[in-house]
């Protein structure tokens, strides 16, 4: 496995791997990697001959009051689990290599506008515009042909569709189903900031995704399963709900009624100081 710091190397790398008719699959993370991003690997060289992961924690799509700095870092366990699945490359990129020596930012910027204003968009303002801009620099970088994101972020994942479908990027994207733990809760790089009563009052999250799927499957209304939904998380002490979102899958916009198979069901929750997100498509 190589492990690759700059632009001109990677790019080389990819374009050499691609001449040689060999299909490079890509899986964007910021490190600290879990079973999710393994899977999102092991999709990735399922279907590709070759498999790059990059490893980069963006400072763009943070917030000034966001966890940039408490943002769990740790390569060298990184690198080992890369290896044990067998990723080809690594690309770690310093900020000055990703955003020239003027630091961090850029004059130009990406955005998806009709599909990131609501939701994660409005809680975060600036968030989509830093991983649209980051996403599309580590395509043209990577050169991939294939690209796996976790349906967790359900709402990046439809910004990012519309950004390689809007730019008209050469690639393959693919979104792969959220991987749990056993109990249920998604994983998350973020987890491992929950104390053990947060950890077990986090599985709020999951526990009110099954609630609205039996609450739409009975015939309740929106602002039923929504409320009902609020009201199991306002039960545990530490979590608080930043928003609940009861959506169409493509648009993004609210239904006014269940259609199966096209209605998600997404959140955003703080347990204690930690801010999680779930969702499900019902």
């Amino acid at each position: 496995m190589k492990i690759i710091e700059t632009v001109s190397a990677m790019q080389a790398w990819s374009r050499a791997a691609r001449a040689a008719g060999q299909r490079v699959g890509f899986v964007p993370t910021m490190g600290y990697l879990h079973e999710g991003h393994l899977s999102l690997v092991r999709e990735a060289k399922r279907r590709a001959e070759v498999c790059v992961v990059s490893i980069y924690v963006n400072p763009t799509q943070f917030g000034p009051k966001e966890d940039l700095s408490k943002y769990p870092r740790d390569f060298d366990r990184d690198r080992k689990l890369c290896e044990s699945v067998g990723v080809d490359v690594i690309f770690a990129p310093t900020n000055e290599e990703m955003w020239g020596k003027n630091g961090v930012g850029s004059s130009t910027w990406v955005e998806a506008a009709a599909v990131s204003e609501r939701w994660e968009g409005a809680s975060r303002p600036g968030h989509f515009r830093g991983v649209c801009t980051v996403v599309a620099k580590l395509f043209n970088i990577v050169l991939p042909d294939v690209a796996c994101f976790g349906q967790k972020d359900a709402q990046q994942c439809a910004v990012l569709r519309r950004m390689v479908r809007d730019l008209n990027f050469p690639l393959e994207f693919v979104v792969c189903p959220t991987v749990r733990e056993p109990d249920g809760l998604a994983m998350s790089s973020r987890n491992v900031y929950l104390s053990p009563t947060e950890r077990q009052e986090a599985l709020a999250l999951r526990h009110s995704l099954e609630l609205a799927r039996r609450e739409l499957a009975a015939g309740r209304t929106i602002d039923e399963v929504s409320a009902a939904m609020t009201s199991l998380i306002a039960g545990k002490p530490s979590a608080r709900v930043d928003y609940i979102a009861i959506v169409d899958t493509e648009t993004l916009l609210p239904v006014k009624r269940h259609e199966p198979g096209r209605t998600l069901v997404a959140m955003a929750v703080f347990v204690g100081k930690t801010r999680l997100i779930d969702n499900e498509t019902f």
